[in-house]
């Protein structure tokens, strides 16, 4: 080409466009940017698409969204393949509410459009430009044209369609065509043959970095589904997938880095990935985080934190969250205590789905919690339905509402007549319908019965069950049958688990005169254990051990604090004791 001819070319439209890219590519992004406004603005198509595209993108000029759109307009308008599927793109992720592109005679109208606010997909403006530009031949377009057959309005679904264009794009190598036509086999996939061309295509599809290509591909491994199961493959999956801010692959990457499956287990990688997903809006791992903040995992317990995790997924009517949450307030765990904050959580764990937060909130009102009327019917509701449903512990909390008239209505009978069903299956509720029938409580007394549901309930775990059993089968009240060697047993049970009332009765059998073997140093342990408790009978009794030496050592030093501490508490036979003690102390004098 002569020199003439190349300086010809240099001033052409083309060879300025060149120019105007070689400047932008070289980093020389607000001289390149200048020189594609004068052509886009002449009319070049090339030059109106790199415009938009450097508003949208902020390169070489502030970054635009009402900028972006009217030069990607302007040169989709002028036959632009590529301008055409990045306008189609645009009205199908969404522009803001009100934003409307329309052509004036000075081009576009952005007068009145707002900058900023929700997105609003535009489905039937994008299938116009992605069909324009699917039929030209672009793969992304044609992908694109896929997913609005797909997952657009009712109007516009065509599956066959979609599939079709899917085909085509993935045959012409585009990833997200690749994608489009795995979910097209999996929405259907009935053999193995099938999940596994899925796992193909998923896995042409991960070439181009796609992050849900990942993450099914992941899901795909992990379950065995069309490829053998490789735990290892999935992590890796998840990972990538994970990296591409894929909320359930940060989340499942994190569990898996958390139990240590298919991934070596690295509890400070798993705790980043985990608050990535939940921080992205991921509920379950911010409940999860929260328990791990709880209990303590590789790191001392942090309630404080805990609570803040708590909230998060709570506030997202994560149901076990929210119940933890109204827990950390009912006990001042992390948060300050509040029974009123504490109703208000178990309300929305109750009501998204917790039963047990049902029972929660009604003991809170029970016990004075601050409730409307409106709330506590809307609780007596919830419990009946689940009760006529069959669900026994509905029907125990209903039994406790008309118990306690916790609700409003106070029925001893329906209490009875609904703690009896939900006895089948729900311990407390065998405990309270054997006290009512212990009691005569409207009901027919029938201490067999009563024995029956107690022992059911002491059997269970269940400490104030196994307190009240063992009472009984001390006194030998019921049929005359005494054995205090399971009442021994139901006593320890229930004192090892922290009753105070277990610690001082098992202490008592151990100190003599029962038909157990007589054991006064663990008699002594026993009594220590419940007065350090606050037990005032407990605190005499161990006085009087230690002012004595009836479990070998004597110290009746210590012997006059314990003593005087259940004086306080108004224990008659602490201030004989302290008599006794008195007596027994020399006169100064003498």
């Amino acid at each position: 080409m002569s020199f003439k001819s190349r300086l010809a070319a240099l001033f052409s439209s083309k060879g300025k466009l060149d120019h105007a890219i070689r400047l932008t590519e070289s980093g020389k992004t607000v001289q390149g940017f200048a020189l594609l406004s004068r052509l886009a603005a002449a009319g070049d198509g090339e030059a109106a698409l790199r415009v938009g595209r450097a508003y949208l993108d902020g390169i070489g000029v502030p970054p635009s969204l009402e900028e972006g759109a009217r030069w990607i307009y302007q040169s989709a308008k002028t036959g632009h393949i590529e301008a055409a599927f990045v306008l189609a793109t645009l009205y199908t992720v969404g522009l803001p509410e009100g934003f409307e592109i329309r052509p004036t005679h000075e081009g576009l109208d952005l007068s009145h459009v707002p900058s900023a606010g929700p997105r609003h997909p535009d489905f039937h403006l994008g299938i116009h430009w992605a069909r324009i530009a699917a039929e030209a031949g672009s793969p992304d377009a044609q992908a694109l044209l896929g997913y609005i057959l797909t997952n657009g309005p009712e109007d516009l679904r065509d599956p066959a369609q979609a599939r079709s264009w899917y085909d085509r794009s993935a045959a012409a190598g585009c990833s997200q065509g690749h994608l489009g036509v795995a979910l097209a086999i999996l929405e259907d996939a009935r053999t193995d043959e099938q999940l596994a061309a899925a796992a193909r295509h998923l896995t042409e599809a991960t070439k181009g970095g796609l992050g849900t290509a990942f993450d099914i591909l992941g899901r795909m491994y992990e379950s065995g589904s069309g490829v053998p199961r490789d735990l290892g493959r999935a992590a890796t999956c998840f990972h990538e997938a994970a990296e591409r801010n894929i909320v359930t692959a940060q989340a499942r990457y994190g569990l898996m880095l958390l139990e240590g499956t298919g991934i070596r287990r690295h509890y400070g990688r798993a705790e980043t990935w985990l608050k990535r997903a939940a921080t992205n809006g991921d509920t379950q791992s911010a409940a999860l985080l929260g328990d791990l903040c709880a209990n303590g995992g590789d790191l001392p317990p942090n309630l404080v934190e805990a609570a803040r995790w708590y909230r998060l997924a709570a506030e997202q009517k994560h149901a076990g969250a929210a119940r933890a949450l109204g827990l950390l307030y009912l006990t001042g765990s992390g948060v300050h205590q509040d029974p009123d904050v504490a109703a208000h959580w178990f309300k929305v764990a109750s009501e998204s789905g917790d039963t047990h937060a049902d029972a929660d909130f009604g003991n809170l009102i029970l016990a004075g919690a601050s409730a409307t009327a409106d709330e506590k019917q809307a609780l007596h509701a919830r419990f009946e339905k689940a009760a006529e449903k069959g669900d026994l512990v509905g029907a125990y909390n209903l039994g406790v509402c008309y118990a306690e008239g916790v609700t409003g209505e106070q029925s001893g009978r329906e209490a009875a007549r609904w703690m009896q069903k939900a006895a089948d299956g729900v311990v407390n509720a065998q405990y309270w319908y054997g006290r009512m029938l212990l009691e005569g409580r409207d009901v027919q007394p029938d201490p067999t019965q009563a024995l029956y549901w107690m022992e059911k309930a002491a059997d269970a775990g269940m400490a104030e069950a196994q307190v009240a059993v063992a009472g009984l089968l001390v006194d030998g009240n019921i049929n005359g049958r005494r054995d205090h060697e399971k009442a021994l047993t139901l006593y320890r049970n229930a004192a090892e688990s922290g009753n105070v009332d277990a610690m001082f009765s098992l202490a008592a059998l151990y100190g003599g005169g029962h038909d157990v073997p007589e054991n006064r140093p663990q008699a002594q342990i026993w009594f220590r254990k419940a007065a350090q408790r606050g037990n005032g009978l407990a605190q005499m009794m161990l006085g009087r051990y230690l002012c004595r030496g009836l479990a070998g050592v004597t110290d009746p030093v210590e012997g006059r604090i314990w003593l005087e501490r259940a004086k306080a508490q108004n224990i008659r036979d602490a201030e004989a004791e302290l008599a006794l003690l008195d007596e027994a102390q020399p006169d100064d004098d003498d």
